[in-house]
């Protein structure tokens, strides 16, 4: 932790990075969804390389923080599952990028 000249703390830009997005997994789903308006569940398990389990724990934590939109509905007698970012988890993700590029001196 950096000190300023008068012994106060300076919050390091890593401090600021967003615990929910930057977990790997996380920030694929995220990522993907950033980029489509929305995407079915079967593609985000092929895009990502998650287990289904492992993609809809994930999905609910970000659903639970405002981040995701999920839809399930029935095609026939199957069911279908579609995800998309919401206004909140776009400028989340965005909000995101913009702290990682202050962390790497990218800007």
């Amino acid at each position: 932790m950096q000190v300023d000249n008068e012994g106060d703390k300076i919050q390091e830009p890593i401090a600021s990075i967003d615990r929910l997005i930057h977990e790997p997994s996380r920030l694929t789903v995220m990522a993907h969804l950033y980029v489509v308006e929305s995407a079915d569940f079967l593609f985000l398990v092929r895009q990502t390389g998650m287990t289904w389990g492992n993609l809809s724990v994930h999905i609910s934590k970000l659903e639970a923080a405002g981040y995701l939109d999920v839809k399930k509905e029935f095609l026939g007698k199957k069911p279908h599952t579609v995800v998309s970012l919401t206004k909140k988890g776009r400028a989340a993700f965005e909000e995101y990028r913009k702290d990682l590029k202050k962390v790497l001196n990218v800007e």
